[in-house]
């Protein structure tokens, strides 16, 4: 069963990722939205915030790569979602196809994606400027913690591309994802903030995630906010998860 399960997730994953290559574009527009914030704060207002010692781009980045995925997994929901309306979901219950495969081709794809839109990000974030030190081991924790933020973030697109009814309704439940960063310490820091705002930054997922990325590439100790990052993201995946499978058993029955 598991063995079935594997080659059966991995040819659909085969199928939806030839989606995207055939559509470069939704990388592109997916990357297009952060890419210009990168901008538009570095050069436009970053000579009014105060980050310290630190070059600004250093300081914003690890925040714009919390978007690029938040902006990515609106086309997860999206994807899955056509899946859904067009009658492939159906056609795919009706095949003798494992039945998590489905879903996991999708989440799949999304980590795929996004990790594709975060080089770019970070390789315009190199042209501008963006420096670190950091050796393999500290781009690795970034990477791991991306990842499990993508997975945790997939699968609970995976929720509205199931049940939304129109094509505003599976795109606009990123929104929210998009805004928390403003509202953490992605952009400045916290402690200037009124003291209701700082207290809400200062315990939303965001903030723990930006600062243990901003660390690991400053060659800084991490202290307390890796875990508060870990347990923000593994619950958030285990939450998301049980969701996703519980509306999609109701949606096959």
């Amino acid at each position: 069963m598991i063995k079935r399960t594997i080659g059966d997730t991995a040819a659909l994953s085969g199928r939806s990722l030839q989606h995207v290559l055939r559509s470069p574009d939704t990388i592109i527009t997916t990357a297009i939205t952060p890419i210009a914030m990168l901008l538009l704060f570095v050069y436009v207002f970053g000579g009014a915030i105060d980050s310290g010692d630190e070059n600004y781009v250093n300081y914003l980045l690890p925040g714009i790569l919390l978007i690029t995925v938040a902006s990515g997994i609106a086309y997860t929901a999206f994807r899955l979602f056509t899946d859904v309306s067009g009658g492939i979901f159906e056609r795919f219950q009706s095949m003798p196809i494992a039945r998590p495969a489905v879903l996991w081709s999708h989440v799949l794809t999304s980590l795929v994606a996004n990790f594709v839109s975060l080089v770019l990000v970070v390789a315009v974030a190199l042209l501008m400027g963006f420096r670190t030190g950091a050796g393999l081991p500290a781009w690795l924790g970034v990477l791991a913690i991306m990842l499990l933020f993508t997975l945790a973030m997939t699968w609970l697109a995976v929720i509205p591309g199931l049940t939304a009814k129109s094509v505003d309704g599976v795109s606009g439940f990123s929104y929210p994802l998009i805004f928390l960063p403003f509202v953490s310490s992605a952009f400045v820091p916290t402690d200037n903030m009124p003291a209701p705002v700082q207290w809400f930054a200062e315990n939303q997922p965001v903030t723990p995630i930006v600062n243990t990325v901003r660390s690991l590439f400053a060659q800084e100790p991490v202290g307390s906010d890796l875990w508060v990052a870990l347990g923000w993201c593994v619950g958030l995946l285990l939450v998301a998860y049980a969701l996703a499978m519980r509306t999609y058993r109701r949606r096959l029955a």
